[in-house]
């Protein structure tokens, strides 16, 4: 039987504080561009059905009951105790927390309070670019706080990431960009901005990226999958590969978010490159019921030693739960039938599950053993 080891979010951010009534929910539970097909609800997915599965017996309810009976009882006990319920029953251990998105969600200190667990901060390069833009009055101050803001910002936060793939596309020039290709470029941007408006320069992101290398901090970068509306195409990470090449021997590490439905593309860059690590969390929480065929994917080309668990959550307290519980169970049937079948031993098993689960996250982030202050759910498997 392979022990459930604890768990490391290697990439989350927080939830939200508000009252959500039915139609908010789903909007969290399945980021789409319109309703869902007539007479069905966002619920009719792997993902609402896997939150159906986990989350209702954290709040005193049998598995897989009706969405407006788990709404009521979420309303019921209130946000607050709904969310530490959810959140301490997840059994993940420590958050690396996404702290760039708009909406009011917690930040890491208030997430780690709430699930009695470690949270760190990773600081969104973009954003940080934003945040500077509006409080620097030229080109030059612009550059100059840029840097200092980076700089400042690697001292507190355990990594970087960035939504370059989101706002233009991984096809971005692999070199850094000269100088005064970076002035014109912002030069350009403050020029034209209005409050509110989001980084997508493909010059000034890649300058953001090279100075992120520089600082030695992980980098996070998001691919397959985004926002609805988003080029699924410019998505791929083999349209990194060139970057990747460009940053190889310079001391800082990789990290290839989500992937999904190129993952075994990123698994591919996972094992060819040093210094280039893979997500696993994503992925599955959109596959629900087929997350242990996608991870099995992911295992045939990362080497284990490369493999990062997060859940990506949003929003809902719920995307924590099932992110954590599809991967105990993915990671839990992929290795378990490879011991039954003698392919492997039982105790390399519960070794490479455990440097999936946390291990090669504490190695990475440098987060030093898990807190192991809680354990997961599961009974049987990972």
């Amino acid at each position: 039987m392979i022990e459930p080891p604890s768990l490391v979010d290697q990439h989350c951010h927080g939830v939200l504080r508000t009252e959500l009534g039915l139609g908010t929910f789903e909007a969290q539970l399945a980021r789409t561009e319109g309703p869902p097909a007539p007479g069905t609800t966002l619920f009719d997915t792997q993902t609402g059905f896997a939150v159906r599965r986990w989350c209702p017996p954290l709040l005193g309810l049998e598995p897989h009951c009706p969405p407006a009976r788990y709404l009521a009882r979420r309303r019921e006990l209130g946000t607050s105790e709904a969310g530490r319920l959810l959140l301490r029953g997840s059994g993940i251990t420590a958050y690396l927390v996404d702290t760039g998105l708009p909406d009011d969600l917690t930040g890491p200190t208030e997430l780690g309070r709430a699930a009695d667990a470690d949270a760190h901060e990773i600081v969104r390069l973009e954003q940080l670019a934003e945040q500077v833009a509006d409080t620097s009055g030229t080109v030059a101050s612009f550059l100059a706080n840029l840097a200092e803001s980076v700089h400042g910002a690697a001292a507190h936060a355990v990594a970087f990431t960035s939504v370059a793939g989101l706002r233009h596309g991984l096809s971005l020039a692999p070199e850094p960009p000269g100088a005064g290709e970076v002035r014109g470029a912002a030069g350009r941007w403050l020029a034209g901005r209005r409050a509110g408006d989001e980084l997508s320069d493909p010059v000034l992101l890649r300058h953001l990226l090279w100075i992120a290398v520089a600082s030695g901090r992980p980098l996070q970068l998001h691919a397959g999958l985004g926002a609805p509306g988003a080029r699924i195409d410019r998505g791929d990470p083999v349209l990194l590969t060139g970057f990747v090449r460009a940053t190889a021997g310079l001391g800082t590490d990789l990290v290839l978010l989500h992937g999904y439905p190129y993952h075994r593309h990123a698994a591919h860059l996972a094992g060819v490159f040093p210094h280039v690590y893979a997500d696993c969390g994503a992925a599955l929480l959109r596959t629900g019921a087929g997350a242990a065929a996608v991870l099995a994917e992911i295992l045939e080309l990362a080497p284990f030693g490369k493999i990062l668990f997060s859940t990506g959550a949003r929003g809902l307290p719920e995307l924590h739960v099932v992110g954590a519980h599809l991967f105990r169970e993915a990671l839990g049937r992929v290795l378990g039938a490879w011991v039954t079948e003698g392919a492997w031993s039982l105790d390399d098993a519960q070794r490479v599950a455990g440097l999936i689960a946390s291990g090669n996250a504490g190695r990475v982030y440098g987060l030093g053993s898990p807190t192991g202050r809680r354990t997961c759910g599961s009974t049987s498997v990972c």
